[in-house]
């Protein structure tokens, strides 16, 4: 199946992603809510000894998925809703271009 991501590593990816966002951001003049967050992947499902419970599930590229009988394909979609730890608010994503008028 070439390079395997399991489905925990896409979703701490997005988070990652969101958390450098956010400290990109911080103390910017104009910041953004983060609001739901919804990711859909096609998903291998696959049995792991190593898993305690015992299935695992791959994330498929194109490709791969492509060359996997659809019985074993499954679409899944997963809605995030993210919050900050420390506050429970939505974490604010920065931007420190304030754009320009200019061309209106």
């Amino acid at each position: 199946m070439g390079e395997s991501i399991e489905l925990a590593d896409a979703i701490e990816a997005v988070r990652q992603e969101l958390l450098d966002a956010s400290a990109r951001g911080a103390g910017q003049q104009i910041q953004f809510e983060v609001g739901a967050v919804t990711l859909d992947f096609s998903v291998e499902l696959r049995r792991d000894a190593r898993a305690k419970g015992g299935v695992k599930a791959w994330v498929l590229s194109a490709d791969a998925e492509a060359g996997i009988a659809d019985n074993r394909v499954h679409k899944v979609s997963v809605t995030l809703h993210p919050k900050s730890a420390a506050t429970g608010a939505s974490p604010l994503v920065g931007n420190a271009d304030l754009g320009s008028r200019e061309g209106f």
